[in-house]
This record gives structure tokens, C-alpha cells and sequence, in this order.
């Protein structure tokens, strides 16, 4: 019997409601299904991260190995995808799926993650040189981000409308323009989608392999905006959120080969995106209360410090 670790559950309730508590029921009863299928055993403690479990396993075929089941959704569908299409070339190798219980048998990497691994300057350019080994042509039938360009225009003109006091109009107007001028026409690349430094791992067959990938097609500078998100906390709570943002900016784009205006665009338009959404949802570390409010106001400033002079 896979015990599930309490906070996974009241994370999943508080965040999916009866569905996740109907899916948390089933969910022992389908990693013992998942493990006796893949012919592996149970090897620790489970472990858990936003959306999934995390199953250290034992399999004779493939060594020390890890059982995932993620709950439902659909921007889970294409993470095994992605996986495959990588090949374990920066990524942690895919060897079992069962896409309609969003199961997958993977290799185990190490538990310590890139923000814990690494600090400053040297994390955003290891995740800047593993988005560069990630954007391969994309395998037909993912997910692309120039389809969702309509809709992130229609949401920040509706946020903009819900919350007239939340941003500066320039800094709104900034966004959108990033919308019009960039979005709507994307590459055949495919990209992580959520490169933050957690979901990098340290790993034995490579030094670093990422996780969680979402699987989308499109510019590769997306990902940028999520690196800047996640190290944005951090470096408000060291009291350099503005001198820090911009030497992650010039790290990651460096080691990334990337042009430094185009990404700096795409985490602008992501900041803003996270500022609203935070006011509507909250965010996953704080979905309530005053820790939500801290959050708010961490993105409303990573907003304005990106949107520039």
C-alpha cells in the first residue's frame, strides 16, 4: 500500500475540489496497477510536486526508475510526448506510458533541483543552455502556442477591464503589443513550457535533466518568461529584484543564444499575464490570503521592471 502524503492531498482538494478528491481515491489502487504492469516495486518514500506523484521504483530492465501519475488535465497530455521527442537528450528518459491514467515509468534522476543546486547568475545560464539542447523540431500533433495568441490578447484586454488600477496602461499596452507582434506566428520548435529551476534535476547519465515539460510548440524565448517568474521570489526576498532580473536576463539569454530584446518581451508579457491571473486565482505556493497579496505584488513589480524605461 502507496500511503499519499497528506499535503499532496489538501493541495489537490483546495486546488480541484470534489474531482481531485475523487481522483485521490482511486489513485493508490492505480499505482498498483501502473507497478505491477511495469514489473517494478516500491523503493521510498512517494514524493509529489504541483500537479503529480512520484513513486520511487525498482525495475530489473531499466535500474532505479520512477512511477508518475498526474492528475487529469489537459496540459498534462503531451508531457510524455515531449519526453520521447527528446530521447533522454537533456530530459530524463521516458520508458512506460499510459496516457489515459497520466502515467509514465521514468528514469530516476537525482531530488535535488537546480534552484537548490545552483544560485544566481549560474542557474539562469544552466537553464539558458538546457533550453537550447531542448528545442528540437517539433513531432507533429502537439500543441501550438500561436493558437492560444487570441485568447491571451481577448484575457489582458478582460483583465484590464476587471482590474483598471492593477498595472500601468504602458505596461499593459506592452504586453498586448508582444501578443500582436510575436505570438501569432511561432516556430516548429519544441519547448519545455515550463523551465523554471525546479523543474530541473540533477542527474547521473547527464549533469542536469529536466522534468514537467508541458510539450508546446513555438518561439523557444517562451521560457524564458518562466525562469524569470520562478527566480523573481527569490530575488525579492534578497532585495534585488531589479539588478537581479536583469543579470538572469543577460545570463540566460547568453547561454541560450538568444537575442536579449525578444526574450526580455516574452517574460515581460509573461509577468503581466502572472500579475492578473494571480489576482484571480492566486498562485500555487499562495492562493489566499497574504501570501497571495505578496506574490501579487512581486509580479506587479516584475512586470513593471521588465517593461523597461
Amino acid at each position: 500500500m502507496i500511503a499519499l502524503p497528506e499535503a499532496f492531498v489538501r493541495v489537490t482538494v483546495d486546488r480541484e475540489g470534489p474531482a481531485g478528491l475523487a481522483w485521490l481515491s482511486a489513485l493508490p489502487a492505480t499505482l498498483r496497477e501502473m507497478a505491477e504492469r511495469w514489473e517494478c516495486t516500491p523503493d521510498g518514500e512517494p514524493m509529489y510536486g504541483g500537479v503529480g506523484i512520484v513513486v520511487p521504483v525498482l525495475r530489473e530492465r531499466t535500474g532505479p526508475a520512477v512511477l508518475k501519475v498526474s492528475f487529469p488535465h489537459p496540459e498534462n497530455r503531451f508531457e510524455p510526448d515531449a519526453l520521447l521527442a527528446w530521447g533522454g537528450r537533456g530530459a530524463v528518459l521516458l520508458h512506460e506510458r499510459d496516457d489515459d491514467r497520466f502515467a509514465m515509468l521514468l528514469e530516476r534522476a537525482h531530488s535535488t533541483t537546480l534552484a537548490q543546486a545552483a544560485q544566481g547568475d549560474e542557474a539562469a545560464a544552466i537553464a539558458g543552455s538546457l533550453s537550447s539542447r531542448l528545442a528540437v523540431p517539433a513531432p507533429a500533433g502537439l500543441p501550438r502556442l500561436q493558437d492560444r495568441a487570441a485568447g491571451w490578447e481577448e484575457q489582458l484586454r478582460q483583465d484590464a477591464r476587471d482590474f483598471p488600477d492593477a498595472l500601468p496602461s504602458r505596461t499593459v499596452q506592452a504586453a498586448t503589443a508582444t501578443v500582436r507582434e510575436l505570438a501569432h506566428h511561432q516556430p516548429d520548435t519544441l519547448i519545455h513550457g515550463d523551465l523554471n529551476a525546479r523543474n530541473i534535476l540533477t542527474g547521473t547519465r547527464e549533469p542536469w535533466l529536466a522534468v514537467d515539460p508541458k510539450g508546446w510548440v513555438g518561439d523557444r524565448a517562451y521560457d524564458c518568461g518562466t525562469l524569470t517568474k520562478s527566480r523573481s521570489v527569490v530575488l525579492a526576498e534578497q532585495g534585488d529584484l531589479s539588478g537581479g532580473i536583469r543579470r538572469t536576463l543577460d545570463a540566460y539569454t547568453s547561454a541560450a543564444e538568444l537575442d536579449r530584446e525578444h526574450a526580455r518581451r516574452w517574460a515581460q508579457l509573461s509577468a503581466v499575464q502572472a500579475a492578473y491571473s494571480g489576482r484571480r486565482r492566486g498562485f500555487r505556493r499562495g492562493r489566499h490570503g497574504a501570501e497571495r497579496d505578496r506574490l501579487v505584488a512581486i509580479a506587479d513589480e516584475l512586470a513593471h521592471i521588465l517593461t523597461g524605461p
